[in-house]
């Protein structure tokens, strides 16, 4: 049987971009998965910090930190927010920016890890990321995290154990290595098999396509022989 397909996403719970690709990715492989000879794939998800300093708590508006934080006009800053919610809207997602919680995201990476190490990387990205732009849920303090964890189906008291301890916190910098040994200076990134690099929230049909095609490279072969 072929190998499946290895796509690794380098990505920030606190990018709108990463969720947005990611959905994409989601609905372009789920396209593909029609096919006769449908491709197979893993995904796995990789540890990025777009803002490293921002506080745990910070107090103020997605607005006010991009505006302050950031150094960008207020009213650039709008208008960016209005086409990126337009953009998410047109993949299914609904960003409630008025009510996010900016917030420093290294623990939420710590527990993709802790995640990832019992099966549950894919459900732990995808409530994170809800949980942050569209609920209005703090991701950046332990016992916040605990509790998402939790929704998840993992333990608890094991994630919050994790978290306190900094169990994962070489593997989120070991990620971040990786990011950089590829030249990666945006996300969301997306490296498959290792040898394709493609940046930033592509389209569904454009995840499908890159999907369809690396499945032909690799079964061709075989099917010649």
């Amino acid at each position: 049987m072929t190998d499946a397909i290895k796509i690794d996403v380098w990505s920030d719970i606190a990018c709108p971009w990463c969720y947005i690709g990611k959905r994409n990715l989601e609905t372009g492989l789920a396209e593909t998965a029609a096919d006769a000879d449908a491709p197979r794939v893993e995904v796995t998800f990789h540890s990025y910090e777009l803002s490293p300093d921002t506080p745990v708590d910070f107090d103020g508006d997605e607005i006010d930190f991009l505006a302050t934080h950031k150094g960008m006009p207020a009213d650039q800053v709008t208008q960016m927010l209005e086409r990126v919610t337009g953009v998410a809207a047109e993949a299914g997602l609904g960003y409630r920016f008025d009510i996010l919680k900016h917030t420093n995201t290294v623990k939420a990476h710590e527990l993709l890890h802790f995640a990832k190490a019992h099966g549950a990387q894919r459900e732990m990205t995808e409530r994170l990321m809800a949980a942050y732009f569209t609920e209005g849920r703090h991701v950046g303090r332990v016992d916040d995290l605990v509790d998402l964890a939790a929704e998840v189906g993992l333990d608890g008291a094991a994630a919050r154990e994790a978290l306190e301890s900094e169990r994962h916190l070489a593997d989120v910098r070991a990620d971040q290595a990786q990011a950089q040994a590829y030249g990666i200076s945006g996300v969301p990134f997306f490296v498959i098999d290792g040898k394709y690099g493609v940046s930033g929230a592509q389209p569904a049909a454009a995840f499908a396509q890159i999907a369809r095609q690396v499945w032909a490279e690799r079964t061709a072969p075989a099917v010649a022989g």
